[in-house]
């Protein structure tokens, strides 16, 4: 196989377009200098058309904005770890459904059959545990045997999984979804599908490295100049040419909670017509993930759902599906993905069904020390690994390596100083907190935020504002995830455009 080059070294983990384009959208001149792009004869810089970020398999498009993140009903566990406070979320995208049994089992499977030979304690290491459903004093033994793996369920979402192992499913996920677009775009071969073993696998940050030894397709052999290098040989995609999508990962809490409410349905964005916004208004402050009937009318587009359960959920003590030829909720343990009431951002099940794990490190009092901006607290940087001879390298898993950022390397910037900030303001010298896991608190940084009530709860954790937690390493039979992606460009959707734009003023010369 024929190892492709790089035009460039990895410029960063985000999906950036170059936006010095002309009138028409399409690459042409520089308003700064006066030279041609994509001209061989003018040094040959290289500019992908202008063009909107397409929405990647299962996702759906979560427009950002503020919101008061935290307590919706009375603090009854007096744990005053969600005190209400506002803040604003960036447009992102968020998966329609939990991650389901079939998703997980098509991962295993890729695992078992790259890794399988050579380093078969990745696929032990990726299984989820179903032992979560053993009891001692119920029997739930046919769960532990056929829950995960009879086709009975392969639309019921995964649990046992742990934090670790679902942030490992999206990095394989980010992966498989890249690979396949530069296949479709004709960048790579689909014969290399069956050949990919141990390190050489597909990896997007290795691929941009020009680290994937993989087969060019169809699209090197053309007369297309924007895959080709100045000497005519074909080069890797980059994140400038605009066809790979950002990164498949676990939303943050703050992520979550707002994709849950779905404000959305009570104040329309921007119509088809440019210049026309909604009020910047919310009505009702919403208790459950569902968008309120303000009028207590029937929703006709759905049919007649008064009187019916609009998440699975616990009622009360022994009662998780009510009385037989009348079930409430119609499901005895979490049911299938796409079931019960959707909200207005079209996501299912962010009230029951299972709780979710969210990408934030665990601290009773973030939502007062964190950011108002895209509030986010585990930030642990990395940076691209470089060996002696100053080179990238690939792990023997066919990743590119990566290693933290030092303190040394951050002590002079003024954004941050520290390359491991999970404890900013809270459990370092600066806030004079401590943790003492295990003996006078169960916190430590292990522990990350769940989200969202589940099919064994009472109505209370339905609320999206509730969170507990768990370790990273631990999982339960009431605990799934779903993924989220970044979203690059106009933060309103496709087809609206940044800022608001005004004529331009006639000025004298």
């Amino acid at each position: 196989m024929r190892k492709l080059t790089s035009f460039s070294m990895l410029l960063g983990t985000g999906a950036l377009l170059l936006s010095a384009c002309n009138k028409s959208g399409n690459a042409g001149k520089s308003s700064a200098t006066g030279w041609n792009y994509n001209d061989p004869k003018m040094g040959g810089y290289m500019v992908a058309k202008n063009k909107d970020q397409q929405t990647g398999p299962g996702l759906v498009f979560v427009q950002g904005g503020t919101f008061v993140m935290g307590a919706t009903e009375q603090d009854v566990m007096y744990d005053w770890n969600n005190i209400p406070r506002r803040i604003t979320v960036s447009s992102f995208y968020i998966d329609e459904t939990e991650v389901a049994n079939v998703h997980y089992r098509e991962y295993l499977f890729w695992l078992t059959r790259v890794y399988g030979e050579s380093f078969p304690e990745v696929y032990r290491q990726a299984l989820p545990d179903t032992l979560v459903w053993r009891t001692q004093l119920a029997y739930n033994e046919p769960l532990v045997e056929y829950y995960f793996r009879h086709p009975a369920y392969n639309d019921y979402p995964v649990v046992g999984v742990t934090w670790e192992q679902a942030t490992k499913y999206c990095k394989w996920r980010s992966n498989r979804v890249n690979e396949k677009l530069l296949m479709d775009a004709g960048l790579l071969s689909k014969t290399d599908v069956m050949d990919q073993s141990d390190d050489n696998t597909f990896d997007t940050k290795a691929y941009t490295s020009g680290l994937y030894e993989g087969t060019p397709g169809k699209m090197s052999k053309s007369n297309k100049k924007q895959f080709k290098n100045a000497d005519g040989s074909p080069r890797s995609a980059q994140f400038e040419d605009g066809i790979m999508l950002p990164n498949y990962r676990l939303p943050t809490e703050a992520e979550w909670e707002y994709a849950a409410l779905g404000y959305i349905g009570q104040n329309p964005g921007p119509s088809k017509k440019e210049g026309q916004r909604g009020e910047e208004l919310i009505m009702n402050k919403q208790i459950y993930s569902w968008n309120n009937n303000n009028s207590g009318l029937r929703e006709l587009r759905r049919g007649n759902w008064q009187g019916k359960f609009l998440a699975n959920f616990k009622r009360g003590s022994g009662d998780n599906m009510g009385i037989a030829g009348g079930l409430n909720d119609r499901a005895s343990i979490p049911g299938p993905i796409i079931s019960y009431y959707p909200n207005t951002f079209g996501v299912y099940n962010m009230s029951g069904n299972v709780s979710e794990w969210v990408n934030d490190v665990y601290r009773p009092l973030t939502p007062i020390d964190g950011s108002d901006f895209n509030y986010f607290r585990g930030n642990k940087f990395e940076t691209v690994f470089k060996n002696g001879d100053g080179e990238v390298e690939k792990d023997s898993l066919g990743n590119l390596k990566m290693r933290p950022v030092t303190d040394e390397e951050s002590a002079h910037r003024l954004n941050y100083q520290k390359g491991d900030v999970i404890n900013y303001l809270d459990g370092d010298t600066l806030s004079l907190v401590e943790y003492g896991y295990g003996m006078t608190s169960l916190v430590n940084d292990k522990s990350r935020v769940i989200k969202g009530g589940s099919w064994n709860d009472r109505a209370y954790w339905l609320s999206p504002g509730t969170r507990r937690y768990m370790q990273q390493d631990m999982s339960s039979m009431t605990v799934g995830f779903r993924c989220a992606m970044d979203r690059v460009g106009s933060p309103e959707g496709n087809r609206f455009k940044t800022g608001n734009l005004f004529k331009k003023q006639r000025q004298k010369r």
